[in-house]
């Protein structure tokens, strides 16, 4: 997981007395096109830096919100919805993606209609950035859990930087970053770059179960882990509120793959 990048606007305020105030608190800025390539030369596609992350302090008012939802959540009764399947977690997925869309719409200073206009005549792997050595791995992961192809390429991006060699301090490995443990309990053991991909898989659709079909509380949950969601009802941290968001971020913009 990345920290914020150089490149930030200073925001600030003036009080009843004319003083400046509420200088810039850092921010995220968009990472350059080099950032999007992969070891392979496969890269993602270009996001202009006007228009892909959201200043630390907006990020800041997200999280916010986030933590009155929770603790909203926390106050209510749990509940099940009696509707299960691939069909309606498929719609509760896009739905969730949207209302994504429409968030980073209202916090971002510009949005230049030329990338809405933009498009790519890529091969799909290439377009979602997946190293073509594992595209067979993702697609059989994706029709597996039921799982959009896009979003499982934005975890492996947010997780590894699509590095099948990487490795953490806690020992999840692979592009999705998958704890040996997490494997044997899922009854998969590990076995490489395509066996992680699965895993990985398998283990974001059993979060997604286990919240209801909640992205964002999936997502933090791949990131933070289930115990720690559940305790506090969101996310723990504004790290992995951001991790989340990123996520969610690239999984949008790469929703035709």
């Amino acid at each position: 997981m990345d920290g914020g990048l150089p490149g930030c606007r200073l925001h600030s305020r003036r009080g009843v007395d004319g003083a400046e105030r509420g200088r810039d608190r850092g921010c995220l800025a968009a990472p350059s096109r080099s950032v999007f390539r992969s070891q392979n030369g496969v890269g993602w596609p270009a996001v202009d830096a006007s228009t892909s992350w959201r200043t630390l302090s907006e990020l800041d008012l997200v999280f916010a919100r986030s933590r009155r939802r929770a603790a909203v959540r926390r106050a209510q009764p749990a509940r099940r919805s009696a509707l299960d399947g691939r069909t309606v977690r498929a719609i509760v997925l896009a739905i969730a993606l949207l209302g994504f869309v429409a968030e980073g719409t209202r916090l971002v200073e510009t949005a230049p209609a030329k990338l809405a206009a933009r498009k790519p005549a890529r091969p799909l792997v290439q377009s979602c950035g997946i190293p073509k050595a594992y595209a067979g791995a993702f697609r059989t992961a994706s029709r597996d859990t039921g799982l959009p192809l896009s979003l499982l390429a934005a975890v492996a991006w947010e997780e590894s930087r699509m590095d099948p060699r990487a490795l953490s301090a806690a020992g999840a490995q692979g592009l999705l970053q998958v704890m040996p443990r997490t494997a044997r309990s899922l009854a998969t053991p590990p076995g490489g770059p395509n066996a992680d991909i699965l895993v990985g898989a398998r283990y974001l659709d059993q979060l997604l179960n286990r919240f209801d079909g909640n992205l964002e509380l999936a997502l933090v949950a791949y990131n933070a882990g289930p115990t720690a969601v559940e305790k506090i009802g969101g996310a723990p941290s504004l790290e992995t509120l951001r991790y989340a968001k990123n996520v969610e971020a690239r999984a949008a913009a790469l929703a035709a793959c």
